[in-house]
């Protein structure tokens, strides 16, 4: 072993560089390859900005700037060359409020529309402002433009709940007004049989002014008493009956009312934990009051009141009868919380609310995935306590639960809206992207990274979706949720310059890398010591034999896009292995790769093999003894027979022994277009074209069963050739 090999190897078993070629990564400003084309998202088209449309309390509430402007276009530019200026100048126009709102200038789309249209020159271009102009009139929706900041979570968030709390009031002082007025019939229909009812005074009052003299108002009196005073409402139904239309009443007045409210609108939104739950508590008995006289309410319309076995029930009537049914027909509370905040107390108080019924929604935005270096004396993983809060709150049970990076809120809007409408607690649990992590990557960038590399990944879980987990529990957000890392095409530049295109994994190691912080784990390799015995990351995270022994390195790139290799030491590594078994457990909530249907598919598998095997048998002990020349005839027969069956591959082209396949997902995890599996779950090649000669030797190496035949190379002109020719030649 060379030094120089001595030096990658020390480095990635004890974290510290040896020798002057190893380059410390502090202050190179490097980013993984795989972001290095995103540079300047304002020229990108992608979900952000968004526009908050106020007042709707569906998706249409919550509308991306891309989607707005295609909708635009759509309506307004014809396809082809006729409608080629306007798409240009439309688009121009997106480009400047995209550029206006990651300068974090915010407002009306309206008015943002209007400084950008002035920006790029619309006044003095007659063409530019006709096609903007007709845009304009096109555009039918006004809102807030926010970009996807750290303050992204409470803001869209609190957007959507303050237009369904509105909706839901508005909803319930109908029903209110609904109770209050068939229950003022009720009374209003006593009285009219009644003898007040029936005086002759009141009756002459009714028919009012000029009609006095029409009628005999006392002998109407009498008459009416005859066939009317008869049954009347009996005491105990009337007091209850008034009772419940008191509390009715008092409820619509004060809601009417508005102001401080425990149910109004800016008031049902707390910065703490603390602070809702006793805001909570404090109104719960009003609640208690009001779901009474709702339920006293129906029976008595419909008839339906039977008192003595209705009496002792409401007699009873506490806390403990007012379900989550109950307690959704009022408006809930939001608590917007920093994960920095939730220790001790607030931390307990949040749980407790969660394993209760009280209609409290929580955000918590977690501003940070990572836990602090200085903090992690005696822990082996990287991750915070703070990311694990959506996995702690699945176990309860019965609360609803959105995890989800700040980058996928819009995607994610609909899970957003159905948590907020949920009959209980809910809790969203958003990642906003790392301020130590602003120096290398915006927002957005650093919480896509977060759950494309499985540090955050997104998930929903909805009690009401079903009794079993797998449906409860959905992974859809994430990218490949069915592997191990999502893998995603790298270009680059090399040393002939040459265009490579190659498939990377982007991994938890990636996402470590955007966090100068964790800078002291990575050494830049001089690319004069490149060399066979170092694998990228991702292989190295297969735990394949062929890449044991070999020093993992990571591609980034330096602030002059310049391709670098970091190598990974051993900590690193192994919490990226740690962090994937994480995934691998939330995968099989999500009901992919069961352990338990796999195992069961094992079994049933090794049961079916026995059985033929024992049937192959059965028929060579019935068969009968063959003469020689017969026996000799049928064993050419059968030898042609396999040769027909099973034609000898061509030495050059690469082959997979597709029989003897285990269903590994080696080979698949690696390049899902190159190879595939058949009908029989079991690999093949499916697109020779669709990955390069270096993948099909790493697929061989990777094989549990050593199945794959690379054959020779279709590009001899592929990077690093020769020594991928040395390393195919155990399994050609």
């Amino acid at each position: 072993m060379g030094p120089e090999l001595q030096a990658h190897v020390a480095f990635h078993l004890t974290g510290k560089r040896m020798g002057a070629s190893l380059q410390a990564a502090d202050g190179l400003h490097l980013r993984p390859g795989l972001l290095a084309r995103f540079g300047d998202l304002t020229r990108l088209r992608y979900d952000f900005p968004l526009v908050l449309v106020a007042g709707r309390a569906d998706e249409t509430g919550i509308q991306s700037l891309t989607a707005l402007v295609n909708g635009i276009l759509q309506a307004i530019a014809p396809r082809g060359i006729e409608g080629e200026a306007t798409r240009r100048h439309v688009l121009r126009l997106e480009r400047e409020i995209r550029t206006l709102a990651a300068n974090g200038d915010t407002g009306p789309l309206s008015r943002l529309w209007d400084l950008a249209a002035e920006r790029i020159g619309a006044p003095g271009d007659p063409a530019l402002a006709g096609s903007l102009g007709r845009a304009r009139a096109a555009l039918k929706v006004d809102g807030e433009v926010v970009d996807c900041t750290y303050g992204l979570p409470t803001r869209l968030i609190t957007h959507a709940w303050r237009a369904l709390q509105q909706q839901k009031a508005e909803r319930f002082d109908r029903e209110i007004t609904r109770l209050i007025v068939k229950l003022s019939d009720i009374l209003q229909a006593d009285f009219v049989r009644s003898g007040a009812g029936t005086s002759a005074a009141r009756l002459k009052a009714s028919v009012g002014t000029g009609m006095e003299d029409a009628f005999d108002f006392q002998a109407l009196s009498s008459t009416l008493a005859q066939v009317s005073g008869k049954d009347p409402l009996p005491d105990s139904r009337r007091q209850r009956v008034e009772r419940a239309l008191t509390v009715l009443k008092a409820h619509r007045s004060r809601g009417q009312a508005g102001g401080g409210r425990a149910d109004d609108l800016e008031s049902g939104a707390f910065a703490s934990c603390r602070d809702a739950q006793s805001a909570f508590r404090t109104r719960l008995p009003e609640i208690v009051d009001v779901v009474k006289a709702i339920a006293i309410a129906e029976l008595e319309i419909e008839g339906l009141y039977v008192e003595a076995t209705h009496d002792p029930f409401f007699a009873d009537f506490d806390e403990s009868s007012v379900g989550a049914k109950d307690l959704g027909l009022f408006p809930d509370y939001l608590v917007c919380i920093g994960s920095e905040h939730l220790h001790g107390p607030e931390h307990a108080i949040l749980m407790e609310i969660l394993a209760s019924e009280m209609p409290i929604k929580i955000v918590v935005q977690v501003s940070d995935v990572l836990e602090e270096p200085a903090l992690r004396a005696g822990h082996r993983g990287f991750i915070a306590p703070a990311a694990q809060l959506g996995r702690m709150a699945m176990g309860l049970g019965n609360v609803y639960v959105l995890q989800a990076s700040s980058s996928h809120l819009y995607q994610a809007r609909r899970g957003i809206l159905a948590g907020l409408t949920f009959a209980g607690p809910a809790l969203f649990s958003v990642f906003s992207g790392s301020p130590h992590g602003a120096r290398t990557l915006p927002p957005y960038l650093l919480a896509a990274a977060a759950m494309q590399s499985r540090a955050f990944p997104a998930f929903t879980y909805d009690p009401a979706a079903g009794p079993e987990w797998a449906a409860r529990v959905a992974l859809d957000g994430n990218p490949q949720p069915e592997a191990d890392w999502p893998v995603h095409e790298f270009g680059y530049e090399d040393e002939a310059r040459q265009n490579v295109t190659e498939p990377v994994a982007f991994t938890f190691v990636d996402f470590i890398a955007c966090d100068p912080r964790y800078a002291r784990h990575f050494a830049v390799v001089p690319q004069a010591e490149w060399n066979g015995s170092m694998v990228p990351v991702g292989s190295s995270l297969t735990g394949a034999p062929a890449v044991a022994g070999k020093v993992p390195y990571l591609q980034m790139v330096n602030g002059d896009h310049a391709l670098q290799r970091a190598l990974v030491d051993e900590k690193l590594l192994s919490a990226a292995q740690r962090c994937r078994e994480m995934w691998h457990s939330l995968q099989e909530l999500g009901g992919i790769h069961s352990s338990q249907a796999e195992r069961l598919l094992a079994r049933e598998r090794k049961g079916w093999e026995e059985q033929k095997q024992r049937e192959i048998e059965a028929l060579k002990r019935e068969a009968k003894p063959a003469a020689p020349a017969a026996a000799s005839a049928a064993a050419a027969a059968k030898s042609a027979a396999v040769e027909a069956a099973e034609p000898e591959q061509p030495s050059d082209d690469p082959y997979i022994e597709t029989p003897r396949c285990t269903t590994c997902n080696e080979c698949t995890n690696l390049n899902n277009r190159m190879f595939a599996y058949d009908a029989n779950k079991q690999a093949i090649i499916a697109d020779i074209n669709a990955g390069t000669y270096r993948e099909l030797v790493e697929a061989a190496e990777t094989c549990q069963v050593s199945i794959i035949h690379p054959g020779k190379p279709r590009n001899p002109n592929e990077p690093g050739i020769a020594d991928l020719l040395k390393r195919a030649e155990p399994f050609l």
